[in-house]
């Protein structure tokens, strides 16, 4: 766990999780919570949360640090997750994004997501997000 806090927070710096709340989301989501290691330490996560019944996942957090960015990591991290995901059966993965990231839209896209709506606000004040699907076949 401190690892996997201190990449959060080398990746998403003020707007990384609590510790507290990391280590909840990975004693109740920790299945489908993957890391990449590269060997010199991790460079990388994913993060999913089904909903019940398992018809909507959400992705919570998709990060790689700045120097691997590029390189082909959150595509990986991110396919595996949508993988395991069609295995689980679910039936569509959404995401929020912030909409000038044009690098993570980019990425979702090639991977079939769509937009489905614009939120204002969505974190706050600053914190505008577009909320972007992929339905899965199951």
């Amino acid at each position: 766990m401190p690892r996997l806090a201190l990449l959060d927070q080398a990746i998403f710096v003020g707007a990384a999780y609590p510790y507290f709340v990391l280590r909840q989301l990975f004693d109740v989501h920790g299945d489908r919570f993957l890391v990449l290691d590269h060997g010199a330490g991790l460079s990388g996560y994913v993060l999913a949360a089904t909903v019940p019944r398992g018809q909507v996942s959400w992705i919570l957090g998709l990060g790689v640090l700045k120097q691997y960015r590029g390189l082909g990591h959150g595509r990986v991290l991110l396919a595996e997750m949508l993988r395991l995901l069609t295995d689980d059966q679910v039936g569509e993965v959404r995401l929020s994004v912030e909409p000038h990231n044009a690098d993570a839209v980019a990425l979702y896209r090639s991977l079939g997501f769509t937009e489905v709506g614009r939120r204002d606000g969505y974190f706050g004040r600053g914190g505008d997000r577009l909320i972007m699907a992929l339905l899965l076949k199951r």
